[in-house]
């Protein structure tokens, strides 16, 4: 195998040892040909990496094509991820001075909302969809005067060349935002039909192997029906099987072993309980009050409904309403007046010198703060002190669903 020289400033570090000569054309348009053997080539078109203004200049091996396409692909056409890439660069160094909280904003920019990045500033824009090179937000991350240059040098923080080029190329593709992802409605993608990863029909195969497709990796081989039992027993249930247990599925070689051993643990009562666990941990369940005594506390009855909806496959939407307000529905029945419980599950005191109203306070902070992580993904406890930084709360907002709780 012969390897392609060829200029480009977007490789990556581990392609600098790459050397040895090869068979290699430029055009005139940036036509990059690489020729494998006497009679095959591969044509790459790289007028997008003439626009972006990136200089040739590099060394690059010929690997196997599946490969080579994967990392053209991805340097080419990859889509900066805002939640992920953007979203912390812009938090970290810039919503201090422009984002959601007014007492600390300054030139009247905000960049944590769209339509204050887009804003005419008087004749330029923060951010332009589509042209770095006429933003102002990329001008001022690259500015040799200190008073133009951001973020000001007197905070000590300096973007790196990497997190500069995440937001340009996030302006270029259209500096689309996303929202919290809790707060995008549920959609059902339609499952992926054609891949070369894997042949089987099960939708989360198809997901990850529409995820592989331009990757070099593929799936695992499948594993053993030792490894296969023990797992199950313990995700499904937390407990390993009883060897009278693995041997009915060892020895069971029809087709629909698998299936059937699923269906058994998801029967099992014991499947519940491990559900419960996870659930139970993000409401602060507890058997005692937690602060300075940490005498008992009554409430078991909460836990034993949480495994019960789990056994019996009860609607999230159902769940949801019992826990938040079932003591409020007309004809309550007791199982979802115990489920109202949830609005209970915090810590208590019964210190002598306890002052009810610092309590009370506390009580209905640490209610919202919860209801925030578990119902809505959030972190409402930020809006306690302040007007959130990231997610659309206020402390006004804060203080009222405090208020409703208390209600």
């Amino acid at each position: 195998m012969q390897a392609a020289k060829f200029e480009d400033s977007f490789v990556d570090p581990f392609l600098n040892d790459l050397t040895k000569g090869a068979h290699f054309k430029k055009s005139n348009n940036f036509n990059l040909k690489y020729s494998i053997s006497p009679t095959s080539s591969i044509v790459l078109n790289y007028d997008s990496a003439k626009n972006l203004g990136m200089k040739l200049n590099c060394l690059i091996k010929i690997l196997p094509l599946p490969f080579l396409f994967s990392i053209a692909w991805k340097t080419v056409y990859s889509k900066v991820d805002f939640t992920n890439e953007v979203r912390p660069i812009l938090s970290e160094y810039c919503f201090h001075c422009h984002g959601p909280d007014k007492s600390t904003r300054e030139a009247n920019l905000r960049l944590d909302l769209p339509e204050g990045a887009l804003k005419d500033l008087g004749g330029y824009s923060a951010v332009v969809p589509g042209k770095p090179e006429d933003s102002e937000l990329v001008f001022r991350l690259h500015s040799d005067d200190k008073d133009e240059l951001m973020p000001p040098p007197e905070t000590g923080k300096r973007l790196s060349a990497k997190q500069k080029k995440i937001l340009e190329d996030w302006i270029k593709q259209g500096a689309e935002y996303e929202e919290h992802w809790s707060f995008l409605p549920i959609i059902k993608p339609s499952v992926p039909t054609k891949t070369s990863k894997t042949k089987s029909s099960h939708p989360v195969d198809r997901f990850i192997a529409k995820k592989l497709e331009n990757e070099t990796f593929s799936f695992a081989e499948p594993s053993d029906k030792k490894t296969l039992v023990r797992r199950l027993y313990f995700d499904l249930l937390g407990m390993p099987p009883t060897p009278d247990e693995a041997d009915q599925f060892l020895n069971d070689n029809t087709e629909g072993a698998y299936a059937q051993l699923v269906d058994r643990l998801l029967a099992d009562q014991r499947f519940g309980e491990r559900m419960a666990l996870h659930w139970l941990d993000l409401v602060r369940y507890s058997d005692t009050i937690g602060y300075h005594s940490d005498v008992f506390m009554e409430v078991s009855a909460y836990r034993d409904y949480v495994i019960d909806a789990f056994n019996q496959n009860m609607s999230y939407d159902q769940f949801v309403i019992e826990n938040l307000a079932g003591d409020l529905l007309p004809e309550a029945g007791m199982q979802q007046k115990i489920a109202s419980g949830y609005n209970r599950l915090l810590q208590t005191t019964e210190e002598g010198g306890a002052q009810a109203a610092e309590y009370q306070a506390i009580y209905q902070a640490d209610r919202v703060r919860n209801f925030g992580l578990v119902w809505l993904g959030a972190t409402t406890g930020c809006a306690q002190c302040h007007d959130h930084k990231y997610d659309p709360f206020t402390i006004k907002d804060f203080y009222s669903l405090a208020a409703f709780f208390a209600d």
